[in-house]
């Protein structure tokens, strides 16, 4: 077994009265992609959110590449340095995206924080990441509102790669997307890993996107972790109630949400009985 690349051991989060996040745990393998599925407020967000360094851990422990990161970074050297291993991209890029910035200036800026590439070589791992993620010279010279929906996340994730990072975590990146738009991302996502290597933590509600993007998958409910899995295992024979749910509020032929009303009821007592 390789050691992994990531590992969160009994993460916890309190924000005032409230636990957001309790006793997590799981690993991320090299070149791996797991993903963490739950409702709105399940807890998965703010479990990515201490991984990156947003938020401090109440209790626990993150490990990425073999060093501690569950204190915040000292410096701006050690800032580098985690921006190096670990890296996010979020479900609405135009926010992370400077409106006045090309996509070009944007990558070249991560280079040369990130790298100590010279100008000519930043220009050319530009081009290579542009090629990478499907982005054309006249889509690299626009602004950021001059780019579609799918344009601009391709440009965050380009931006992301730029850092070299053996962790990639995409926080409902595909999300706001159209079908069309999320399936041309998704399969940017496997040839990237393909050919970099690099893990992936899906941070995601949708069960069609896990189930093609993902090796592991854990479900989390109020904070916790309720299933965990082959993504394949999990999705089409889930043992705890929790996940059942959400996968028959998946519609599809012959869904009725007013039947899927007492359901839900029934199953979310099972599962609190369970806890």
């Amino acid at each position: 077994m390789s050691e992994a690349i990531l590992r969160v051991e009994g993460l916890r989060k309190v924000f005032g009265q409230a636990v957001a996040v309790e006793e997590v745990s799981f690993s991320l393998p090299p070149a791996g992609a797991l993903a963490v599925v739950g409702e709105s407020g399940s807890g998965k967000t703010t479990v990515a959110r201490m991984i990156v360094g947003l938020e401090r851990p109440t209790a626990g422990r993150v490990t990425a590449c073999g060093r501690d990161r569950s204190q915040p970074a000292r410096s701006a050297r050690e800032r580098r340095r985690r921006g190096g291993e670990v890296q996010i991209v979020f479900q609405d890029p135009y926010a992370s995206l400077d409106p006045r910035q090309s996509p070009a200036a944007a990558l070249e800026e991560v280079l040369r924080l990130h790298t100590r590439l010279d100008r000519g070589r930043r220009r050319a791992r530009v081009a290579e990441l542009a090629d990478l993620v499907g982005l054309d010279e006249r889509q690299m010279a626009a602004r950021p509102a001059g780019l579609s929906g799918g344009q601009r996340q391709r440009v965050a994730i380009a931006r992301a790669l730029a850092a070299q990072p053996r962790v990639l975590i995409l926080d409902e990146s595909v999300a706001a997307l159209d079908v069309s738009i999320q399936a041309q991302v998704l399969n940017v996502l496997s040839q990237v890993r393909e050919r970099t290597g690099v893990a992936y933590l899906f941070i995601s509600h949708d069960l069609a996107v896990v189930r093609q993007v993902s090796d592991e998958v854990i479900v989390m409910r109020h904070g916790s972790i309720v299933e965990r899995g082959p993504t394949g295992q999990v999705l089409d024979a889930p043992e705890h109630p929790y996940t059942r749910l959400l996968r028959a509020s998946v519609p599809g032929p012959g869904w009725r949400p007013t039947r899927r009303i007492t359901q839900q009821a029934q199953e979310a007592q099972e599962a609190k009985e369970t806890r």
